[in-house]
């Protein structure tokens, strides 16, 4: 028989340890909550000077080789048995950090999540060819000139910009002024940043983003300073610019959620822009938001953290609130003279226009003139609709306000099953907590009758062209493909949230339709969401000084309507996290919510208040089936969902249980899968 035998022809059974440090602790590949630890192995001589920390391995795990990563060396080792042997390092490139690694750990520690699932996120996959390319040599660079007129408009900014040269830690939730051009602010303070000798991170939603804010950081810092990482790129491609900034190159990041875990030494500046867009969160387990990510590495690393939009979250808020961070926001004297001037129309048959191409346009009157001014004047006007689509949720049938239930303020809908025995009328049931709702009375308006909320597609490029004969229509998002930039010239342009082009000089006007729709979705941050997509769209118009208007299309009693013409999105952000402490919903607690087949949400919950008696259960609700692939029928599987939560204080001790029922589940190979989101960003 044939003894298997190494890469340098040495027995395996002639394998000695290495003289120091002969044991390596590794994150092995095995993701299951049970296995959630570093496994101890031995360091073969021949591997003594490669098998460094942070350098991808193999090792056999449960009679199978594994890949995973050498996280540190040691002595000795806990483990009394015999120690199995690191079978090859992969790689001498040593890709995984200390601070990274432990910011991996804190991540998965938070989310109840898995370590080798955030390492995934942090560490892209390896690319042989680009490793064995000679790395460009850095080249040296002056001490960045930073203008600093921007940042003088806000009350702090001038002090943010020093602190930052200054290398010190601070923390700030930047309100970005009307029409501010973001991306050069950013690159100021990364500049700043680079000239006190430390590097800096920024995170932004989409590839639109990141292409304006490298170039901003390009013209500040030199195109070699900057490097961009988004998941667009060609894993070599992406591989070479990490690797760049792991050996360090590079001093500054721009990019889209992964590069929140980018290697920058001397990490001095963590920012993220406009953190209330959905993009943040990452579709993966287990489910990470960038500004969380940001917030515990530059805890970890004592590094200033960046908060900016023009809109604000109630996280934000409470970072604030709570005295970790500090605001930078400009006095109302100079919001107003940077803000157009916004008004808001009730959507009602009253105000629509006579003519009969911009009634089936649906634009009230005060809309139509003012778009007819602004294409009078030579600028482009922007109108924002809703996507289309249909939302199965209930609305007040009189003010159509989301219908709440009276016990949890969790939307109401239907579930299918009938009111009693006899087959009576469905009754509407709350979709967090489960409970019916037999006696729905509106608190806002006290109608009793209920209306399914429906987006239409009714407001489309081709009626608004019959609404404007002879103006050119353009269409961004909602089908179309996303325009990073339109034409300063008078022409209509379509969009949806978040697909809004920049122009030149900006819009003269922007229409912001359908503002119902938007606020009727059964979510908890409904207000907040919609004055963030509103403010990003009105941010784009020109200064009321100039003509610049913005015309709403929602009740203009609500308050979030009123916080939009007001521009205040601090304001709201504060009410926002009241309301959120009154009901009990994040962030003011920490919830998490539970999915899965009825009898393993139950065994996770039972877990969980075994751990944690005080933690309070909502539901659980029955899910709605999950549509099949083309082609494939559905399973008929029930799904449901519970929501626990507890005090915030009592967040770490959630997030253990909830890792520890995993595990439970996982060491005896549960059948039915259970997902676990920690203060997800939906929860309708």
């Amino acid at each position: 028989m044939v003894s298997t035998l190494t890469r340098r022809g040495r027995n395996r059974g002639e394998w000695q340890p290495a003289a120091e440090l002969p044991v390596a602790r590794v994150a092995v590949d095995v993701p299951l909550a049970h296995l959630d630890r570093p496994f101890d192995y031995r360091v073969p001589t021949h591997l003594d000077a490669e098998a460094k920390p942070g350098v991808r391995v193999r090792v056999r795990f449960a009679g199978r080789l594994v890949d995973g990563f050498l996280l540190e060396r040691v002595a000795e080792s806990g483990h009394t048995g015999r120690l199995a042997w690191v079978d090859k390092v992969v790689s001498a490139e040593p890709v995984l950090t200390p601070e990274v690694a432990a910011l991996c750990r804190a991540v998965a520690d938070r989310y109840a999540g898995v370590l080798y699932d955030v390492l995934r996120l942090a560490v892209p996959p390896r690319h042989a060819r680009v490793e064995a390319e000679a790395p460009p040599p850095r080249e040296a660079a002056p001490p960045p000139d930073v203008p600093r007129d921007g940042w003088s408009r806000y009350g702090r900014g001038s002090a943010l910009l020093d602190a930052l040269a200054g290398g010190r830690a601070a923390h700030a939730v930047w309100q970005a002024l009307p029409g501010e051009d973001w991306p050069q602010r950013l690159a100021e303070a990364a500049a700043a940043t680079v000239a006190a000798g430390r590097g800096a991170v920024i995170v932004v939603p989409d590839q639109r983003d990141v292409d304006a804010l490298h170039a901003a950081c390009a013209r500040l810092l030199g195109a070699g300073a900057v490097v961009a990482l988004t998941a667009d790129l060609g894993p070599a491609e992406r591989y070479r610019r990490w690797l760049a900034v792991r050996r360090g190159q590079v001093d500054v990041v721009v990019g889209t959620r992964s590069a929140a875990f980018a290697p920058v030494q001397r990490l001095g500046l963590l920012a993220v822009w406009d953190d209330g867009d959905d993009l943040h969160a990452e579709p993966r387990a287990p489910y990470p938001h960038v500004r969380d990510v940001l917030v515990l590495r530059a805890h970890g690393v004592g590094a200033a953290l960046l908060v900016g939009g023009f809109a604000r979250t109630a996280e934000a808020q409470l970072l604030v609130e709570s005295g970790w961070a500090r605001e930078v926001v400009a006095d109302r004297t100079a919001v107003r003279a940077a803000m157009p001037r916004v008004t808001a129309v009730g959507e009602t048959d009253a105000h629509l226009v006579r003519d009969p191409h911009a009634r089936a346009a649906r634009l009230p009157h005060l809309a139509f003139e003012v778009a007819r001014s602004a294409l009078a004047a030579g600028r482009p006007v922007l109108v924002q609709v809703p996507r289309s689509g249909y939302l199965p949720w209930l609305a007040c049938g009189s003010c159509r306000e989301t219908a709440r239930c009276r016990q949890c303020a969790g939307p109401l809908g239907f579930t299918g099953r009938p009111a009693g025995d006899a087959g009576g009328a469905e009754l509407p049931h709350c979709r967090w907590c489960g409970r019916p709702e037999p006696g729905f009375r509106c608190p806002g308006c006290g109608s009793r009758r209920l209306r399914a909320g429906v987006v239409g597609a009714g407001r489309t490029a081709d009626e608004l062209g019959r609404a404007f004969p002879g103006t050119t229509v353009r269409a961004s998002g909602g089908g179309a493909p996303v325009l990073a930039a339109a034409d300063q010239r008078p022409e209509l342009v379509v969009v949806t949230p978040g697909a809004e082009p920049r122009v030149p000089g900006g819009y003269g006007a922007a229409l912001l339709l359908d503002g119902w729709a938007l606020l009727s979705r059964p979510d908890l941050r409904v207000a907040e969401e919609t004055l963030r997509r509103w403010l990003a769209a009105a941010g784009l118009v020109v200064p009321h000084g100039d003509g610049g208007r913005v015309v709403v299309m929602a009740d203009p009693e609500l308050p979030v309507v009123q916080a939009m013409v007001r521009w205040d999105p601090a304001g709201h952000a504060a009410a926002e996290l009241a309301q959120r402490a009154e009901v009990g919903f994040p962030p003011a607690v920490r919830m998490a919510a539970v999915d899965g087949p009825p009898a393993a949400v139950a065994e996770v919950v039972d877990a969980v208040l075994g751990e944690l008696p005080s933690a309070e259960v909502l539901g659980p609700v029955e899910l709605e089936p999950e549509r099949p692939e083309p082609g494939r029928e559905a399973d008929g599987e029930v799904r449901e969902r519970a929501l626990v939560r507890v005090p915030r204080e009592r967040g770490k001790a959630l997030a253990a249980a909830l890792h520890a029922a995993q595990a439970v589940r996982t060491a005896r190979k549960a059948a039915d899968p259970v997902r676990v989101r920690l203060d997800p960003v939906e929860i309708g």
